[in-house]
């Protein structure tokens, strides 16, 4: 990956486009949310099952990052960027056309796979534009990263919006403008990088995704098959045979899809450590935050969509404007560690919710504890595992950071699924199971957040010779 020196207008522009890049691959995770009851109803989902709406998106997504990765240090970050938008185009139109539970997950699917090839290319690509700049760097990953609970907010926010005063298939026929603009904007705004020679492992990524889709899919169905059948531990033994076996793959693999070496770079694996319990805790927080103010509360989609704004709104605040700032004061590791400590701790005040609480104690104190610790800890530990790699692997760092958020997002919210349904929220008509099981799963997720703070703490190295904001 080369830095290019491009107009200070034009360069800004691309990062609206990137940036906008992330905003739609968040957005597409969230914007289901609010929708899924009455996407339950219509297509016929189980309570169990529901979560593959999400599910099918985060595993195709997750799974076929490292592809994406390699595919934009071969093909041009460019090209990809393009056909990512492109495919995430048609599996909006799959989607929101669905009639049945199967096409729909098909839909989601195919987003996930757009969002794969979109999200490595777009790191890239702003590596490409602000690299030689270290602190036009770092106020590009600043916007780059409040971009995701820009998407959050605001497929929350739309998709209260859409579900309650239109129909739920616009939650996906809203990504085609938006997309269309996108393909436009490509060509004059985005710096173009000529093709390299290489191979691609398709082998790899198939397994990859056939293990981490194996693993998702046993935790999920635990509650149901129960944990100690030969049906739960069966595909949970063909996961771990999968990744393991893509593990050996790129051991041998002259061009290989992930370099295993590049887990020696001091900080990357750590980084990356921390962006995956991040997922893990985060993503079960706003699902199951969701179900409690439609379920439990008894708030309509708008409602339930408004109620996270001020949340979301200070993640922006707090990644824009305090996190730059603090990360040149006291570099990344303990803006992480600090960052997921104040998480695990405002999950663990959300774990206190009742069957008969209210937005304002319940939910808003708990949820902007929480809002806070994820504005610390993002865009250091994003940084530090992009800024970590070598140049020429900048497509590989990305899609590896890329993979670690997603798989923690699918693995953690799949286990705090499974540990709700242990506690009764699969008791959808009783209020007091169903709060109890929503409870258990933010107790989770913090144990998860704090977990992360200890490993980070343990792992994470300060910089030697430079200062965080020379190197993120």
């Amino acid at each position: 990956m080369t830095t290019q020196t491009a107009p200070t207008t034009r360069r800004w522009w691309a990062l609206a486009v990137i940036a906008a890049a992330q905003f739609m691959v968040i957005m597409d995770t969230s914007i289901i949310g609010i929708a899924l009851p009455k996407m339950q109803a219509e297509l016929g989902f189980s309570q169990e099952n529901l979560t593959w709406v999400f599910n099918a998106y985060v595993v195709a997504f997750g799974g076929l990052l490292l592809l994406g990765g390699r595919l934009s240090d071969l093909l041009g970050a460019r090209r990809v960027f393009a056909a990512g938008w492109l495919t995430l185009l048609v599996g909006s139109v799959i989607a929101g056309a669905a009639g049945n539970v199967a096409t729909e997950l098909i839909g989601r699917a195919v987003q996930g796979g757009g969002a794969a090839l979109i999200a490595p290319s777009a790191l890239t690509l702003l590596m490409m534009l602000f690299g030689s700049s270290p602190q036009e760097l770092t106020k590009a990953l600043a916007v780059y990263g409040a971009a995701a609970p820009a998407g959050g907010t605001a497929g929350v926010f739309l998709g209260g919006v859409i579900t309650e005063y239109v129909s739920w298939p616009w939650v996906f026929y809203i990504n085609i403008p938006i997309a269309l603009l996108a393909l436009v904007a490509v060509p004059a705004l985005m710096p173009s990088a000529p093709a390299r020679s290489g191979s691609v492992d398709l082998l790899g990524a198939a397994t990859v995704t056939a293990g981490l889709a194996a693993a998702v899919y046993g935790i999920v169905r635990a509650p149901e098959a129960g944990w100690a059948s030969g049906q739960t531990w069966g595909v949970l033994a063909i996961a771990a045979a999968l990744l393991a076996g893509f593990v050996v793959i790129q051991s041998r693999r002259r061009e290989p899809l992930m370099r295993l070496g590049i887990f020696r770079v001091p900080n990357l694996a750590a980084a990356n450590i921390a962006q995956l319990l991040l997922g893990a805790a985060w993503v079960p927080m706003w699902f199951f935050l969701n179900l409690y103010l439609q379920q439990v509360l008894g708030y309509s989609a708008f409602p339930s969509g408004a109620a996270l704004l001020p949340m979301t709104t200070l993640i922006m605040l707090g990644m824009i404007v305090f996190a730059p700032r603090a990360m040149q004061r006291f570099g990344a590791k303990p803006m992480i560690v600090t960052g997921l400590l104040v998480l695990g701790l405002g999950l663990g005040l959300m774990s206190l919710v009742r069957p008969t609480g209210n937005f304002w104690v319940d939910v808003l104190p708990a949820s902007l504890v929480a809002a806070g610790g994820m504005s610390l800890a993002f865009i250091p530990s994003l940084g530090t595992a992009i800024s970590a790699a070598r140049p020429e692997e900048g497509g590989l760092a990305s899609g590896i950071v890329n993979v670690s958020y997603q798989v923690g997002s699918a693995v953690g919210l799949a286990a705090m699924t499974a540990v709700a349904a242990a506690f009764g929220a699969d008791h959808v008509t009783n209020i007091n199971e169903l709060t109890s099981g929503f409870s258990a799963a933010f107790a989770g997720a913090a144990v998860i957040a704090l977990a992360g703070a200890g490993i980070a703490a343990v792992t994470m190295r300060n910089p030697v010779a430079e200062p965080v904001s020379e190197t993120v």
